[in-house]
């Protein structure tokens, strides 16, 4: 049996390295860029690690690079990621007990483990992964995709060969009968998985669990009113937005640079628990591809990183991937719906899994499922209620046929310019739910939203759109960043998605029509729709894509003023234009755009009030030692040692609660000329500014807080015993580096929020300038070096310098060399 070999002795591209960094440090000089020794194929796939843990793998050919990926991705999370093909192979009940937490999407424990698995063997029945596999590219895999997949389980299996179950150090997984080789199927079916998770926790629970209604259902009570429906899912896809992934990326082309020709901020915001970890690495093959970055556990490839001439990230997007058709159904047989005047009978599927008894012995659970011609039955929206009475709404989406992602990110790894991103965004349509945003050492800025959207113009939804949907799609009070969702008349099959010949896959929109945007100075993105990429040229698009002229998220505000005022120097720091480390320290500073709008009113408030008392719900409440502390907290910021920020954020939180931000009680209103400073000049006399504070003081003294304290002592993560403190704070605050805690599995932690960071500069010659933190570092396994050492960086607000040249690798004094023989 093939083993890795681990050496101190360093391949032929290593020592050819080795040797010109010993010619410069007997001469004292420095060896220009393009003297750099071009890196030569190893026989083998070889690891090389440096500083934190970072691989990076480099190998002859495609399959040799994924199974150098697999090895290293399962030696550092070998137990996230069995758990996840555990997932989506349906059989979390059948080890873990049917009443466990899954998270099958964007969030943590969202539905049980018997629904996830009844979701997921649906799929798995009907070959949806399978024949999607078997297509030809760019529907399928392309034959590159392929021999990376092979690899990885190759990688993966030698090292759960070498280690053992029985010998995995990480508790989690250890000695588990779940922890087992894997076959290319499963991660082909994780792919898919990942790439439908936009959908699955607003759906699936609504799917799992949808019945027809019994022989009362003629007299069951009415529904809502569609004006009130629409109200209730609009409400519930914001909060699940507060609660999920979201991103900031700014692309600074040449004329917003300062010593270089283009730069990028990627700074996603993903969970720090679970199948959506983020992981870092390079991946060579010399002479066709040599990229650094990171990518989900289990992707044998760079969702987020640069290469030797492009730099790009993704945010998460407005488009919603899936829509809903209301079908009438026949009151005596509600398992009937018409279409076009006549009735169509529902496909009936029965799907089981093993279930784990409490007495240890396997049981089977069985569930009958149902779907009409444009997809499956849902009886729920995340937590609102469709009933089953007299229409039924089915679900399509998007993205279930999608597994082009995987060529989409095959080619952006090796991608040479902005025009080449765009390129493959539009040939491919594999981008699920993301925009990206990119830059490229010619000097230019990249913003597109191009990806995998519902082929629905604005022509199509007016004639197709139900009372409920119209009422949810055109929302004249819209919530920052929520989707908009299509509900369609299904009683006509004229209004399913059209096929339109530009597209790459059928009920797709035509990737022309999608927004994209290239300039000199600055775009970027943070969650909002693509109206105001860069407010100089405002971008319009179908409303399917999201709304356009209203108002932009504190955090979009902060990201675009922090761009202009840096471009123009009139941020206070030294200079015009970005440099890596202004832009590493514009991050940091935490900076709080609710706080610059609001705290000076607050303070004014507050020191207003008769005996600084407020009544709230009944109780007087003396907030006055509020108000020295928020007038002292002139910074604005969420660093770890800044005092009032926690204060601030409980008050802003009970204040803002979630709502529209034009709702909130300026004195200036939203303007959709002046989207960046408006709505402004918070109205100290309301009364909800006065009850919010009260709330926030209760808050704080119940639970036992200082109104004072820092910020180190109240917003921290426990590692193997460590109490690390975590600066940054909610989406609310309007800051860009969100940190998002939350309880999992009864403790504190991060639920999410930044996560691998990266700053990238381009110069005209030589290579990228890069650097980066991995927020909850590489390792899930508490036993491992690198469970929190970038953790630890985060925390102080350093960054990794990034190792990217073959003499930058070598010259690691934490060299380590692995070479499967």
């Amino acid at each position: 049996m093939a083993r890795w070999r681990f050496t101190a002795r360093l391949p032929m591209v290593l020592t050819a390295a080795v040797a010109v960094m010993s010619t410069l440090a007997a001469t004292g000089s420095q060896a220009p860029a393009q003297a750099s020794p071009r890196a030569s194929a190893p026989d083998k796939p070889t690891i090389r690690y440096t500083e934190y843990g970072i691989p990076h793998i480099i190998a002859k050919d495609w399959e040799g690079l994924g199974t150098g990926y697999g090895y290293a991705a399962a030696k550092d999370n070998i137990c996230t990621l069995a758990d996840t093909y555990l997932m989506v192979n349906a059989q979390r009940s059948r080890f873990l007990g049917p009443d466990g937490r899954a998270s099958p999407g964007e969030h943590q424990n969202t539905t049980s483990n018997l629904n996830s698995d009844i979701y997921f063997q649906r799929m798995n029945d009907n070959r949806v992964v399978e024949r999607l596999i078997d297509l030809p590219a760019p529907n399928g895999p392309e034959p590159e995709v392929k021999e990376a997949i092979r690899g990885y389980v190759q990688g993966y299996n030698r090292y759960l060969a070498e280690t053992g179950a029985d010998n995995i150090t990480d508790p989690a997984c250890r000695g588990k009968a779940w922890v087992r080789p894997i076959t290319e199927l499963d991660v082909y079916r994780h792919a898919h998985a990942e790439i439908i998770m936009g959908s699955a926790d607003v759906l699936l629970d609504g799917q799992v669990n949808a019945a027809p209604p019994g022989a009362s259902a003629a007299a069951a009570p009415p529904a809502a009113s569609p004006a009130e429906t629409a109200t209730k899912i609009r409400d519930a896809l914001a909060v699940n937005r507060q609660q999920s992934m979201g991103s900031n990326a700014l692309a600074v082309g040449s004329q917003g640079v300062s010593g270089g020709t283009g730069m990028l901020l990627a700074n996603p915001h993903f969970p720090w628990q679970g199948k959506n970890r983020m992981w870092q690495s390079q991946l060579t093959i010399p002479g066709k591809i040599n990229v650094s970055g990171a990518s989900l556990l289990g992707f044998p490839a760079v969702n987020i990183g640069h290469n030797d001439d492009v730099a790009w990230s993704h945010t998460v997007a407005t488009v919603a991937p899936f829509g809903l058709f209301d079908v009438q159904v026949d009151l005596l047989n509600p398992t009937n719906y018409l279409v076009d005047g006549a009735w169509q009978a529902m496909t009936s599927q029965q799907v089981g899994v093993d279930v784990l008894n409490a007495d240890g012995s396997i049981g089977r659970v069985n569930r009958t499922l149902w779907a009409t011609r444009y997809g499956p039955i849902t009886t729920q929206v995340l937590t609102v209620g469709l009933p089953w009475v007299v229409s039924a709404h089915a679900v399509r989406d998007v993205n279930m046929d999608n597994l082009r992602a995987l060529n989409t990110w095959f080619h952006l790894d090796q991608a040479k310019d902005v025009n080449e991103v765009v390129n493959t965004l539009e040939t491919t349509q594999g981008v699920p739910f993301f925009n990206t945003v990119a830059s490229d050492r010619k000097g230019n800025a990249l913003y597109a939203d191009i990806q995998a959207t519902p082929n629905i113009t604005d022509e199509h939804a007016q004639s197709c759109l139900t009372l409920t949907g119209q009422a949810l799609f055109n929302q004249v009070l819209r919530l920052p960043n929520v989707p908009p969702v299509s509900i369609f008349d299904g009683k006509r099959s004229a209004c399913d998605w059209p096929d339109d010949p530009n597209a790459v896959a059928p009920g797709l929109l035509d990737p022309h029509k999608q927004p994209r945007l290239i300039r000199k100075d600055f775009v970027g993105n943070a969650n909002d729709s693509a109206w105001l990429a860069n407010p100089e040229q405002p971008l319009f698009f179908p409303r399917v894509m999201g709304d356009t002229r209203a108002p932009r998220s504190l955090r979009t505000q902060e990201l675009i003023q922090t761009a202009q005022k840096r471009i123009n120097g009139t941020d206070g720091l030294p200079g015009r234009g970005f440099t890596p480390e202004n832009m590493r320290q514009l991050l940091f500073a935490d900076n709080s755009r609710a706080a610059d709008l609001a705290l000076d009113a607050t303070v004014t408030m507050c020191r207003s009030l008769l005996f600084g008392l407020v009544l709230v719900d009944g109780q007087l409440v003396n907030v006055s030692e509020a108000c020295p502390i928020l007038a002292a907290w002139k910074s604005h910021d969420f660093t770890a040692d800044s005092r009032g920020s926690w204060l601030f954020e409980n008050y802003w939180y009970a204040l803002a609660g979630g709502q529209s931000i034009e709702k909130l009680p300026w004195r200036v209103p939203f303007d959709p000329n002046d989207p960046v400073h408006t709505p402004n000049s918070l109205d100290s006399g309301s009364s909800a500014v006065r009850d919010a504070l009260g709330r926030a003081v209760i808050a704080l003294r119940n639970a036992g807080i200082p109104l004072n304290a820092p910020l180190s002592d109240v917003q921290r993560i426990t590692r193997g015993g460590e109490q690390i403190p975590i600066h940054g704070a909610v989406h609310e605050m309007g800051v860009l580096n969100v940190i998002t805690p939350g309880s999992i599995d009864g403790k504190m932690d991060v639920t999410f929020g930044s996560s691998f960071i990266q700053v990238v500069r381009f110069t005209a010659e030589g290579p990228p300038q890069t650097s980066s933190v991995l927020a909850y570092s590489q390792s899930a396994n508490p036993n491992s070096p690198h469970y929190a050492d970038q953790t630890r960086l985060f925390s102080a607000g350093q960054w990794v310098t990034e190792r990217f040249t073959e003499e930058q690798i070598a010259a690691s004094p934490a060299l380590e060399v692995k070479v499967l023989n």
